[in-house]
């Protein structure tokens, strides 16, 4: 009993160290590239991820000569499936952000929790209680009231949406999917998946961006302390892909995305507490209060016998890469 629980203990520190460090990067990224796009001017999304997967590439040939990722294999099949879902999830995102309203942009976001549920419904099956259905509920309905203002919709907006949608929905649930069915960490994953990304985004990134913006990045004039935020942008950008395939590994995708929107509470909050209570109002903290409560009773409903349970018949490889997630198929808890 007493090495039960000190397990059961671990995997809960665990868990929080990953989710902590997973929005102390996530948060910290979106304040660095406001400041480098809105009052810098590098307005060149698409770019920068490319950039920002250069560095994470970078990071996983320095694991790997530290002996601290052990070789793994990924088919070229799985993995050219995997950039196409998340080089559509950028492109679409950053297309959606520009076509649409910001309240479409937000409910579009909301769309990827049900999304993300029906892909572990349909491919892991997944069953889901009463309790952990209208807990995600309570979160979509607080994350809305907090963030939606003005909806409008556009056939080309929509189409974007669409897009942007399932293909987040897919990357991250083959995140999961490849983790379990391969046996591989973190660090492994992202040896393979990064170096393809970042290749691919450089290429298409410059021609992305500037149908987007109209200019062209060559073009950009680097100021001494651009270049100092596009650099700590891509640093910390490490942190951010690195805790994202840890956070999918250990929690899935529907998960992920519910406590994901912890960072956009966050977010709100530190903009309100560094830039003043400008749009502070009660709309906005009766949101924040919805969300927080459905995030909690999600994660009790969830951890309930029954609350969230996975009949998956996914192979798992028997020979596992030292470090590899120790993951079987069952309830998730």
């Amino acid at each position: 009993m007493t090495s039960s629980m000190s397990k059961s203990d671990k995997k809960k520190v665990l868990d929080f160290a990953a989710w902590s460090f997973n929005i102390t990067t996530s948060v910290g990224i979106i304040m660095v590239n406001k400041a480098l796009m809105a009052t810098h001017g590098f307005s060149f999304a698409t770019t920068l991820t490319g950039l920002h997967f250069v560095t994470t590439t970078l990071m996983t040939i320095v694991f790997r000569w530290l002996g601290l990722s052990q070789p793994s294999h990924l088919p070229i099949p799985d993995l050219i499936k995997f950039v196409i879902f998340s080089n559509l999830s950028i492109v679409g995102m950053n297309v959606s952000l520009m076509w649409n309203s910001v309240g479409f942009y937000q409910i579009a976001k909301l769309c990827m929790i049900p999304a993300s549920c029906l892909l572990e419904v349909v491919f892991d099956r997944v069953h889901y209680s009463r309790d952990t259905k209208l807990s995600i509920m309570v979160v979509l309905i607080g994350v809305a009231v907090c963030t939606v203002t003005d909806v409008s919709v556009n056939a080309k907006g929509l189409a974007a949406a669409v897009i942007a949608v399932w293909s987040t929905a897919l990357q991250q649930y083959y995140v999961h999917f490849l983790q379990r069915k391969y046996s591989l960490n973190s660090f492994n994953l992202l040896g393979h998946t990064a170096p393809a990304q970042a290749g691919s985004l450089l290429l298409v990134g410059p021609f992305v961006d500037f149908l987007l913006t109209g200019k062209r990045v060559d073009h950009f004039g680097f100021t001494s302390i651009a270049l100092f935020f596009l650099t700590l942008s891509c640093v910390i950008a490490i942190g951010v892909n690195l805790s994202q395939f840890i956070c999918i590994g250990r929690f899935s995708a529907v998960s992920f995305q519910v406590l994901g929107h912890m960072k956009t509470v966050l977010v709100l909050s530190l903009g309100f507490l560094f830039f003043g209570k400008e749009g502070l109002n009660f709309q906005v903290v009766l949101g924040m209060i919805l969300a927080v409560v459905g995030m909690i009773w999600y994660g009790n409903a969830s951890a309930k016998p029954g609350g969230k349970e996975r009949r998956s018949v996914l192979p798992v490889r028997s020979e596992k890469p030292n470090g590899a997630l120790d993951e079987k198929d069952g309830s998730e808890k």
